[in-house]
């Protein structure tokens, strides 16, 4: 993909949250962790490469006891459509009755969230959560939702805080939706 392709479909986009949206949904985000998980010595997950933003952002917001780290596993590899979930890096602290929280960018077909989940218990996690800056409203093929969500969306392609258009966009101050897509 070529600089000015980028350029375009960025110029091209519809702002659907601006910056100081995004702010106000994870300040929200936190206000409702903290309720939950101040006295649980959380492990914060997050996945990479889409949640690292958003989980930068939640962190600084959480001022309780907790410890981070991070997971990659992924489907889309630069792609506009998810294929097999392919493990990259699995998390390095233990998570034998731990806490867990697992962060991410967003929630879309949850196939990929849903499979963390899974590796999560299966190693042991007493209990896991999940926080996605933004949940798509679509059907789904497994049945998830996300326990701390900051958006809410339409389904449509989107970019911006964490969130890819073919490897590009990520940093994008808000979130966006590709025209067309």
């Amino acid at each position: 993909m070529q600089s000015d392709d980028v350029q375009r479909v960025f110029a091209e986009a519809d702002c659907l949250y601006s910056s100081e949206d995004v702010s106000r949904a994870l300040d929200e985000m936190a206000r409702q962790m903290t309720e939950v998980l101040h006295g649980d010595n959380p492990l914060m997950l997050g996945v990479v490469t889409g949640g690292i933003i958003p989980m930068g952002h939640l962190m600084t917001r959480l001022h309780f006891p907790l410890q981070m780290d991070y997971m990659h596993a992924t489907r889309y590899r630069g792609e506009t459509s998810g294929g097999i979930l392919k493990w990259l890096t699995k998390p390095h602290f233990s998570l034998q009755d731990r806490v867990v929280v697992i962060v991410d960018d967003i929630l879309d077909a949850g196939i990929t969230l849903d499979e963390i989940i899974k590796y999560c218990r299966a190693e042991g996690a007493s209990k896991v959560y999940s926080a996605v800056l933004v949940e798509k409203q679509r059907q789904r093929p497994v049945d998830i939702k996300a326990d701390f969500v900051g958006l809410v969306s339409p389904d449509r392609y989107l970019f911006g805080y964490g969130m890819d258009y073919k490897d590009y966009l990520r940093n994008a101050n808000g979130i966006y939706a590709v025209k067309g897509m």
